[in-house]
């Protein structure tokens, strides 16, 4: 039995998430024994609902930081980007930094609104925006950089990427599905074979088949990448496809093509799973959306609490412990990766008792996903 204190930080992650209102050719291997160690958790923030006032500046302890600047698309600091929003004021309240953020469009990024703020660190949020980070912290050395879902290999020590184990997230969410599924299919449907949705997929089939091992069920698991992230009819026809193939269950990451799918399967009354952040409170639009109770949870990545520990490390000076030139890494050990509840889904509470369960295990290190955190591929038996 895992540790109930533990337990209990992991339960305390998830019902934060409740309270969200806005936002392979060859044998898989099976999950196996790995150590890690798990950290403490960063007080969890709450999104906003319309960006709050900054704080005056106010010169911070350590590094002399008085002033955070955000860059993210134009969908602003709704969804997903408010997660990185949320990370940024977190830290400005608590110690009376002056915030600010700006919206660039993906498709001309530039990090200059947020150079001429004249502040001291600079976060980026999302893909779209690596060339433009990289480029700009060579060129700015005297300024600290977060990219958020950037990778970052033997950069500029001024320049840190935040990535995910998105095969711990795919994991919790495929051990879900193998849980609730009664026709023991599962599917899922992701953008293209990046790593990282390398990493959801393998991830998600790996959890499925613990699920059925563990109730001595096999499980089918059904999938497909997608060519991009727009693809919505693609989405959509492949979520025709599995639920031919009998799939009850399908975890949606793909972007737009991920959303299609997902509305698809609720329509023909399938469970379905969201992705990176509470799928209830966007695409279904707080259970406005007819389907919303088909929706049993999302995979988080609480971008959010790896800016704050970004943040945090910067400006109260401790500089060994921000990884300039690579990367931090979210997870299940430091409260990076989560779930979100089941809303107006039918699904018993004790269901999610051995999800959280799963999540602890993966944390101390007692469980592993059989992903290689990198590629995204299988690891060999």
């Amino acid at each position: 039995m895992p540790d109930k204190t533990v337990k209990g930080l992991q339960l305390l992650n998830v019902l934060f998430i409740f309270a969200l209102v806005s936002a392979c050719a060859g044998a898989p291997a099976a999950p196996t024994l790995a150590p890690t160690s798990a950290p403490t958790l960063p007080p969890p923030t709450s999104p906003p609902t319309q960006p709050p006032p900054t704080q005056a500046p106010t010169q911070a302890v350590g590094t002399g930081i008085s002033k955070i600047c955000l860059i993210v698309g134009v969908a602003g600091i709704t969804g997903f980007n408010g997660y990185s929003y949320q990370g940024m004021q977190s830290i400005a309240k608590e110690y009376g930094i002056e915030s600010v953020y700006f919206s660039v469009p993906e498709t001309a990024p530039t990090l200059q609104p947020c150079l001429d703020s004249k502040a001291q660190v600079i976060v980026t949020a999302g893909f779209a925006y690596v060339d433009a980070t990289l480029a700009s912290a060579q060129a700015n050395p005297e300024i600290y950089f977060v990219g958020v879902d950037h990778f970052v290999n033997n950069g500029p020590k001024n320049l840190v990427g935040i990535q995910s184990r998105d095969d711990e997230a795919g994991f919790l969410m495929g051990y879900l599905a193998g849980l609730v599924t009664q026709s023991n299919v599962v599917a899922g449907v992701y953008g293209p074979d990046y790593p990282a949705l390398k990493r959801f997929r393998n991830g998600y089939e790996q959890g499925a088949r613990l699920a059925g091992t563990e109730a001595n069920k096999p499980i089918k698991t059904l999938g497909i990448y997608l060519p991009n992230f727009t693809d919505a009819p693609g989405g959509e026809a492949a979520a025709k496809d599995f639920v031919t193939q009998g799939a009850d269950v399908f975890f949606g990451a793909a972007g737009l093509g991920g959303t299609s799918a997902l509305k698809y399967a609720v329509q023909q009354q399938k469970h379905v799973i969201g992705v990176d952040e509470d799928e209830y409170f966007s695409t279904f639009e707080g259970g406005k959306v007819a389907g919303a109770n088909y929706l049993i949870s999302s995979a988080l990545k609480r971008v959010d609490v790896g800016v704050y520990d970004m943040l945090k490390v910067l400006v109260e000076g401790r500089l060994n412990e921000f990884p300039g030139g690579g990367n931090y890494v979210l997870s299940t050990a430091n409260g990076g990766i989560g779930f979100a509840g089941p809303h107006d889904a039918d699904i018993p509470e004790e269901v999610y008792d051995k999800v959280v369960d799963v999540s602890t295990r993966l944390a101390e290190g007692k469980v592993a996903t059989g992903v290689d955190p990198t590629t995204g591929d299988l690891l060999k038996p």
